[in-house]
């Protein structure tokens, strides 16, 4: 059989998004006759993204709980309760074999539904603390996909399998020719390059920091990819030149990491993921402003392993500049740093999780 009925629901970030169009897509290979819908929250980017790469999606009307005391919050049980019904209704007439949850409040309804119908449940966590709803659903689920080790502190033991995270298909077959990348962006072959990623809207203080330290970058014969974010770019383009390419977001990936020598990024689950299969010496400058500091922890991860280099927003006056210098005059810890991180990619984690997948269908 392979006209099976598939559920996935994640969203609120590109981090849950992503991974469930990409388990979607290793589905699809596997089985081209079976159907698929997305559930996510309405308003939220994932009714947007999802239909651009050519699935269907139903929105729950869902927000998670405001850390202050809010109108918001005096709705959630209102919207909990819409949101329970829905997904009920949802499940009742779609009839799925299997249930995929990537994290994101849109996803808990849907699963606790699901699992209370004896359907088949699999959850994938792409941090390495697990997020509010994943922690809520770990009793309801039958499997879940992990990409770090010691996550038995939020999950039971036997449920969980180290998969590593879904990443775009295109950086698995990684084949940038560095002359051909260097060219592309126009830099010289005889110089470092440095690439900056903030993420697709950008980061503030990674942006304040690299216009801080142009001359800084300049003097240690650096050229530099710098995606600012589309929402800093207005901002930050008048120091393209030579040397400084600004881009509002970066189309070719592949000829970025293949240009990059050393890469400053931030530290979400995906970014992690990526650049560990990249295998480039990273400076990791965590976002502070998350739920439970887990972009540190994602981080810390690599750090522990001498797989990469962390400096956090508080410390960068103080610490970026000795940091960065002693990373840059050093070939031979970047070539460590290089080895220790690609030994920590995970490449396979869609297979593996499909993998899991099918084991549930055949229950």
């Amino acid at each position: 059989m392979d006209n099976y009925k598939f559920i996935l629901s994640g969203g609120g970030t590109g981090g849950h998004i992503y991974p469930a169009i990409a388990i979607a897509n290793e589905l699809k290979k596997r089985y081209p006759n079976a159907e698929f819908l997305f559930v996510g929250a309405k308003d939220r980017m994932e009714m947007e993204k999802v239909p651009e790469a050519g699935y269907k999606i139903e929105g729950l009307w869902i927000t998670g709980l405001q850390r202050k005391l809010t109108l918001k919050n005096l709705m959630f049980p209102f919207k909990l309760i819409s949101s329970l019904l829905r997904a009920r209704k949802i499940v009742s007439q779609f009839k799925p074999n299997a249930v995929i949850g990537t994290g994101g409040f849109a996803s808990g309804p849907l699963l606790k539904i699901a699992s209370g119908r004896k359907v088949p449940c699999l959850l994938q966590e792409q941090n390495s603390y697990a997020g509010v709803t994943n922690k809520l659903l770990k009793d309801a689920v039958a499997k879940i996909c992990v990409a770090y080790d010691g996550m038995e502190k939020f999950f039971p033991a036997h449920k969980i399998v180290k998969t590593g995270n879904p990443v775009r298909e295109d950086l698995i077959a990684l084949t940038g020719n560095k002359k051909e990348a260097l060219s592309f962006f126009e830099l010289q072959e005889n110089k470092q390059t440095l690439v900056v990623l903030g993420g697709s809207l950008g980061a503030r203080r990674i942006n304040k920091l690299i216009e801080k330290k142009i001359g800084f970058f300049k003097e240690a014969g650096l050229q530099i990819i710098w995606q600012c974010g589309k929402l800093y770019f207005e901002e930050y383009k008048k120091y393209n030149s030579d040397t400084v390419k600004v881009m509002a977001f970066i189309n070719k990936m592949n000829y970025a990491y293949a240009s990059a020598d050393v890469i400053i990024s931030r530290a979400g689950a995906g970014s992690v993921s990526e650049l560990s299969i990249v295998g480039k010496p990273v400076v990791f400058i965590p976002s502070p402003n998350v739920a439970e500091d887990h972009q540190t922890k994602n981080a810390m991860a690599l750090v522990n392993n001498n797989a990469a280099i962390l400096v956090k927003e508080k410390d960068l006056d103080a610490d970026f500049d000795t940091v960065f210098s002693g990373l840059i005059a050093s070939k031979e810890k970047q070539e460590e740093i290089s080895k220790n991180i690609k030994n920590m990619a995970l490449p396979n984690a869609t297979k593996d999780i499909v993998d899991q997948i099918e084991i549930l269908l055949k229950k």
